[in-house]
C-alpha cells in the first residue's frame, strides 16, 4: 500500500499495490502493520455498505461528535463516487477546507478520514456501492451533519443532485458561531 498525505494534515488516500496476473488482480485493502507506519493504531469496530441507485445522489456530509468521533476508512468496490472529507477540527490549519478524489472500482484508492471530519460522497454512476469501515460504533445522540450545499465549505459537486436525503437536506448551515470540534 501507498499512504498519500493529502494537503490536509491526517488524511490520506491509500492506493494499492495490485498483483495482476492471467487469472485477475489482488490487493490488500488493510493491513495493521502497514497503516502504523502512518500512526494509525486504532481498531475498526464496525463495517458498513452503501449502495446508491442513481447517479447524482448525494449522501453527507456526516460524522459523530466526541466521544464518539471517528475515523472512517471508505472504499468504493462497484461504480464510482466523488468522495468528500470537511475538516472541522478547531484550531485547524485547514478548518473548513475540503479534499476530494474519485473513489471507484477500477482505481480501488481508499480514503483515511481521521476524527473531526465531515464524509460524504456523490455517487457518478448508477449502483455505487461503497464500503465504510469505523472506528466507533454508531452512536444515533452524537450523530450530526453539515449541508452538502453549504456556501463556507462550497463543495464543487460534479453532478448535479439528483437524490439527497431529508435528512441530509435539514442540517443548518456552518455560521460565524460555529468554531469547530475539540479532537
Amino acid at each position: 500500500m501507498q499512504f498519500t498525505a493529502t494537503n490536509i494534515k491526517g488524511l490520506y488516500s491509500i492506493h494499492p499495490n495490485k498483483l495482476k496476473d492471467d487469472r485477475g488482480e489482488f490487493f490488500r485493502s488493510f493491513c495493521k502493520n502497514e497503516f502504523k507506519q502512518i500512526g494509525f493504531q486504532k481498531e475498526f469496530v464496525q463495517f458498513n455498505h452503501s449502495l446508491n441507485y442513481k447517479k447524482g445522489t448525494i449522501r453527507g456530509m456526516h460524522f459523530q461528535m466526541p466521544p464518539y468521533a471517528e475515523y472512517k476508512l471508505i472504499s468504493c468496490v462497484q461504480g464510482a463516487v466523488y468522495d468528500v472529507a470537511v475538516d472541522l477540527r478547531k484550531g485547524s490549519e485547514t478548518f473548513l477546507h475540503y479534499f476530494a478524489i474519485e473513489l471507484n472500482a477500477h482505481n480501488n484508492i481508499s480514503l483515511l478520514i481521521p476524527e473531526g471530519f465531515a464524509h460524504g460522497f456523490q455517487a457518478l454512476q448508477d449502483n455505487s456501492i461503497l464500503i465504510y469501515r469505523h472506528t466507533q460504533f454508531y452512536t444515533p445522540s452524537a450523530d450530526v451533519g453539515i449541508r452538502f450545499d453549504d456556501p463556507s465549505v462550497n463543495i464543487q459537486w460534479p453532478l448535479p443532485a439528483v437524490a439527497v436525503s431529508a435528512k441530509d437536506k435539514s442540517y443548518q448551515l456552518i455560521n460565524n458561531q460555529f468554531k469547530g470540534i475539540e479532537i
